[in-house]
């Protein structure tokens, strides 16, 4: 599942050892498969917990990584995975602040969550995305609102390897039933829309480790 910082695995949480839940995420994973958009099942740390082929299809084209794949962690993933911007359009903006703001308010629920400090550390040994955490974050979430922080019905740029699909958006719903929530696992679905080909794919393009532009960087 996850990495950790350094370039090493970090314990995955382990799913609640009873029969009855083994079960349920057995015949949980059957549906979420059946879903023809990517959807995923992720924990409070955003460690991937369940993942369907819709989603393995959307990030095929990434390249490894050590400690930001996809389908171990989707904030890390986000944030330090030098291909991310060739999937996830408007990346700054449109999928970075708000991850960091979702660090922030998982750090605030799970301060003591050793692998959730790795990743505050690994933001502060960028220049240009602690400045984005510290500065940006703060003025953008007063600008845009609160609500805009929030996955469930937000509309995001897409860059899908798939011709079919190219330069797309998706609309990010959150399908939670309470089961899951009760586990503290939270599941999102890529609603993918119909290609914008009048925008190509320019926006896609493969970014440095320090691809953050939203602030600048404090001046010594």
């Amino acid at each position: 599942m996850a990495y950790q910082a350094g370039g090493q695995r970090s314990v995955p949480r382990p799913v609640p050892d009873r029969p009855e839940v083994q079960a349920y995420l057995r015949d949980y994973a059957a549906l979420v498969e059946a879903v023809p958009f990517p959807s995923v099942v992720v924990d409070h740390r955003w460690d991937v917990v369940l993942a369907n082929s819709a989603f393995a299809s959307l990030f095929s084209a990434v390249g490894p990584h050590p400690t930001a794949m996809p389908h171990d962690n989707l904030l890390r993933f986000v944030l330090f995975h030098p291909d991310a911007a060739s999937v996830l359009g408007d990346h700054e903006t449109g999928w970075c602040l708000p991850m960091l703001a979702h660090l922030s308010e998982a750090l605030e629920r799970h301060g003591h969550d050793h692998a959730l400090q790795a990743v505050r550390r690994d933001v502060a040994q960028d220049p240009l995305m602690e400045a984005a955490y510290r500065q940006g974050l703060p003025h953008w979430i007063r600008a845009v609102g609160e609500r805009a922080v929030e996955e469930d019905g937000a509309v995001r740029p897409l860059h899908h390897p798939d011709p079919r699909w190219g330069s797309t958006e998706c609309r990010v719903v959150d399908e939670t039933p309470a089961t899951l929530r009760e586990l503290g696992y939270t599941r999102l679905t890529l609603v993918l829309r119909e290609a914008r080909r009048e925008r190509g794919r320019a926006r896609g393009a493969r970014r440095d480790a320090s691809y953050l532009r939203v602030v600048r960087p404090p001046e010594d």
